[in-house]
């Protein structure tokens, strides 16, 4: 049962991207349903059953709820844009370097990283420069697509430790209830400054917007949710990072995306380093307590979206 999940739980994050770059309506929008739909199906029913979690909520929490929401939108805001401009296989792989992105605040914030996670880091970055140098040479929106899949990556890494400090004073169900809601509300705000349409799309759109939402966020996401209780942290964020590959796969069936070999070879690299950051961030995590300053995280169950 364990391993069917965890192939239902890789589908479905792998599946996010192409659907995404295939899906024909405003990146704003298609952030914003995923989002809307996400919170009314994950959290709709925590807003019956943990009313007195609600009403519980002080000041702090608000800041780091607000600190993740507005973190997500822009997340979004990058990723889907990335995917409109390059490779499918590219974005996702730059976007999950949210883990080493968190390895690399938690060093800033004052935690001195394992010797593995700077190594680790340094071949995650060779991979990175590879895929950007490669993609520079096709088009200058393909690089400003990788440009922005980092940046997404570097938002999922600020909205899990948000995260991550926000549910220690509250349930999963509270915290995706409000998060997902204040994340609509974000990104419904941006739709209206930059005038982008949230209605009037063709029926292949909507099939885009609601797939992605039932495959990454409820299919994908979820499972993960699941799977943390029942497995290691290890092992989850081992298999969570199979969407690299995943999404390269499903992009070249599906979208017809051919990349050049070096590409690839960025990707593996990619793959391999943010693996031994992770086994790295694990062995800490293992030896000594979390300190007053830094945010220590799980791995993460967002992935790539």
């Amino acid at each position: 049962m364990i391993i069917f999940l965890s192939i239902l739980g890789v589908i479905g994050v792998s599946a996010s991207g192409p659907i995404m770059a295939a899906t024909a309506a405003p990146v704003l929008a298609i952030a914003f349903w995923r989002n809307l739909i996400g919170a009314v199906l994950m959290g709709g029913p925590a807003a019956v059953s943990k009313r007195a979690e609600f009403a519980a909520l002080r000041g702090p929490d608000v800041r780091r709820l607000t600190i993740a929401a507005v973190a997500l939108a822009l997340h979004f805001v990058c990723f889907i844009s990335a995917l409109k401009l390059t490779s499918v296989a590219a974005a996702t792989a730059l976007v999950c370097l949210q883990v080493a992105w968190i390895a690399l605040f938690n060093a800033l914030l004052g935690s001195r990283p394992q010797g593995a996670v700077v190594a680790g880091l340094g071949v995650a970055f060779l991979g990175v420069v590879i895929i950007t140098g490669f993609d520079l040479s096709l088009s200058r929106d393909a690089l400003l697509g990788d440009l922005l899949a980092l940046a997404g990556g570097a938002l999922a890494a600020v909205y899990q430790m948000a995260g991550a400090a926000a549910r220690k004073t509250m349930s999963t169900g509270t915290y995706t209830s409000l998060c997902y809601g204040a994340c609509a509300v974000i990104l419904l705000v941006l739709c209206a400054v930059t005038a982008q349409p949230v209605t009037g799309f063709s029926p292949g759109a909507w099939a885009g917007i609601l797939g992605v939402t039932l495959m990454a966020q409820i299919m994908g996401h979820s499972v993960f949710n699941h799977l943390l209780a029942v497995m290691s942290p290890l092992v989850v964020s081992m298999i969570i990072l199979l969407e690299i590959p995943g999404a390269a796969f499903l992009a070249a069936v599906f979208l017809d995306e051919k990349l050049p070999a070096g590409t690839y070879g960025g990707l593996v690299l990619i793959l391999v380093g943010l693996a031994v950051v992770i086994r790295g961030q694990q062995r800490r995590r293992g030896r000594r307590p979390v300190s007053g300053s830094t945010i220590e995280t799980q791995p993460p169950a967002l992935g790539g979206d």
